[in-house]
């Protein structure tokens, strides 16, 4: 039994719709972008059975040249929203660096964004360590401890750690 699958290509105009969409619902990395189109088309193929769907490198490359001329995409502004956003949810700048890294933005970037937001880190674990510690403030070696593997956990640099407790103590 033959069964008649015909191969159709995702055209640009196709592709530059579906990147506007994505990139209207939030900010993305170039390369998240990427790859949530490739993942879109290959989605598309599994939805439709009678048709396999594929995109052109180079459709996809055309498509986020124009996104990024025309401002939709910019990692840059990325970076700043994320680490808005990151910082905000409670954590600190080596688990956000890590979480850019992921996302596939250059260490570089990533590092220049967190050196130049306007975020103040113990500030930011200051209030983490209150939320999680509630109205019990450490006051034994283990409850200090464990508190500090938390803040840790959350990406805290040790001198904002150690700011947290300096101000616990006073």
């Amino acid at each position: 039994m033959e069964t008649n699958v015909q191969r159709k290509e995702v055209t640009y105009a196709q592709l530059l719709q579906r990147a506007v969409w994505i990139l209207g619902q939030r900010d993305h990395g170039t390369e998240e972008l990427r790859e949530k189109l490739r993942l879109a088309v290959a989605r598309k193929s599994l939805r439709e059975t009678s048709s396999q769907f594929w995109v052109a490198e180079e459709t996809v490359e055309s498509v986020v040249q124009w996104c990024t001329e025309q401002g939709y995409l910019n990692d840059e502004r990325f970076c700043q929203q994320f680490i808005r956003q990151r910082s905000r949810r409670g954590y600190g700048p080596q688990r956000i660096s890590q979480d850019l890294q992921r996302k596939q933005i250059s260490s570089s970037l990533a590092q220049h964004a967190l050196r130049h937001t306007e975020v103040d880190w113990q500030q930011c674990a200051q209030e983490v360590a209150e939320k999680k510690a509630g109205r019990h403030w450490p006051t034994t070696y283990p409850e200090k401890a464990k508190l500090q593997r938390y803040l840790y956990s959350r990406g805290f640099q040790s001198e904002d750690i150690r700011a947290v407790f300096e101000n616990i103590s006073s």
